[in-house]
């Protein structure tokens, strides 16, 4: 053979394509796939109800009276979730405290009415209101400083931060006044008692 021969030889190897897989292995890899992703899943939904059942202790969250009084202060946007008061990772999932969603907030003088389309609505008298603040982060959402209304309030024996975003973040400075001004009116009448 001459030496040009060998060399289209050579070439002509190097140009065959790869070998094929097998279509039953790849599809066995690619249902092995989805098993273990819906696994994982699972998993995180086993979780979730564990940590509803740890937390059944608490009770029924309120229900807005009929007839509220005038409105202090109403806005709109969303609720990020509920929290231990002070630890800001512990999230409370039990009467769907957990569930992230749209929300329409009214502070009237018998309370704060929480509004939530498609998630449980509930109500915070104000005798259970302890204050409010301006936040970074609340259980799996983080922000800017100052991009969160945390409101601190008590049902049962427990202390519960929810935290809530306008949709004009603005407005977040005239909540916290209002609800610590109320929250101290509240302690001043209950001292004068």
């Amino acid at each position: 053979m001459t030496p040009a021969v060998i060399q289209l030889a050579a070439e002509a190897a190097e140009r065959q394509s790869a070998e094929v897989t097998s279509f039953g292995a790849r599809m066995a890899w690619v249902i092995g796939l989805v098993v273990f992703i819906a696994f994982v899943y699972w998993l995180m939904r086993q979780g979730w109800k564990w940590r509803g059942a740890l937390q059944n202790d608490l009770p029924e969250l309120p229900a807005a009276p009929d007839g509220l009084p005038q409105h202090r202060l109403a806005l709109t946007g969303r609720y990020h979730g509920s929290t231990t008061a002070g630890q800001w990772l512990d999230r409370i999932v039990a009467h769907g405290l957990g569930v992230r969603s749209r929300v329409e907030l009214t502070l009237t003088d018998a309370g704060l009415d929480v509004v939530r389309p498609g998630a449980t609505d509930f109500f915070v008298p104000a005798a259970q209101l302890r204050g409010a603040r301006l936040d970074k982060g609340i259980a799996g959402k983080v922000l800017t400083e100052g991009g969160l209304l945390v409101v601190t309030w008590a049902h049962g024996d427990k202390l519960i931060d929810s935290g809530f975003r306008s949709d004009r973040a603005a407005e977040h400075a005239a909540w916290v006044e209002a609800v610590n001004l109320m929250n101290s009116s509240i302690t001043t009448e209950g001292a004068e008692r």
